[in-house]
C-alpha cells in the first residue's frame, strides 16, 4: 500500500468552529494511521458567491485555482460539514461550485474524480448536524468522489471536543477513529 494524501477540512469559516476541531482530530487518527495529512481551512481562500457572469467577465478566481490545485493532489478528504438550517453550508457549497468549474483541456471534476471522501458534523446540537451530511454525500457523489458509507455527526459537541480540539468521550473519539482509518486504508488502494 502506498502512503495516501489526505486533505482535511470543515465547511465552516469561524475560528473556532466545532468543525475544524473534529476535522483535526479525525485528521490526526488518519496521519497516526499513515497518511500524509494536509490540514485546510476555508476561511483562508475567501471566494465571491459563485456566478458565471464573473466567471465570463473574470474567470475562475485565484482562490478557486488554488484550491483546485490542493484538492487534485490529494487522495482522498476528511470534511466535516457544519448543518446551517437543516442543510449544507453556504461556504462549502460555494467551494464546491467554484472549484467544480473546468479549465481548458482539464477532465471533467478533475479535483474530485476518485476521491475517497470520510463526512463528519459537529454541533452542540442533539443530532450532531446529521441533517447536512445527506445533502454533502449527495454533492459530492454526483460529481465524482467515493464516499465512505459509515459517517460520523457528533451530538453535543461542545461537551466532548475539548479547548485544544481532543474529543474527550470514548465511544465518540472511538468512532471517529474507525472512520478515519478505514479511509486512509480505502484511499491508499
Amino acid at each position: 500500500m502506498s502512503k495516501p494524501k489526505i486533505l482535511v477540512f470543515a465547511g465552516s469559516l469561524r475560528k473556532d468552529s466545532l468543525n475544524k476541531k473534529l476535522a483535526r482530530a479525525a485528521g490526526r487518527y488518519a496521519e497516526a494511521a499513515g497518511a500524509e495529512v494536509t490540514f485546510l481551512d476555508l476561511a483562508d481562500y475567501p471566494l465571491p458567491i459563485y456566478d458565471g457572469d464573473i466567471e465570463s467577465a473574470s474567470g475562475i478566481p485565484e482562490n478557486a485555482l488554488k484550491l483546485k490545485q490542493i484538492l487534485a493532489a490529494h487522495d482522498g478528504f476528511i470534511l466535516s460539514s457544519p448543518e446551517y438550517n437543516g442543510g449544507i453550508s453556504g461556504v462549502l457549497k460555494n467551494a464546491i461550485d467554484w472549484v467544480s468549474r473546468p479549465l481548458e483541456g482539464e477532465p471533467s471534476m478533475a479535483a474530485f474524480k476518485d476521491k475517497w471522501v470520510a463526512l463528519l458534523a459537529a454541533s452542540p446540537g442533539a443530532l450532531g448536524g446529521i441533517r447536512a451530511l445527506p445533502m454533502v454525500r449527495t454533492i459530492l457523489s454526483g460529481i465524482g468522489c467515493m464516499m465512505m458509507p459509515e459517517q460520523v455527526a457528533l451530538g453535543q459537541a461542545n461537551k466532548v471536543i475539548d479547548a485544544d480540539g481532543a474529543i474527550t468521550d470514548e465511544a465518540a473519539a472511538s468512532r471517529v477513529q474507525r472512520l478515519s482509518e478505514r479511509l486512509v486504508r480505502f484511499a491508499a488502494k
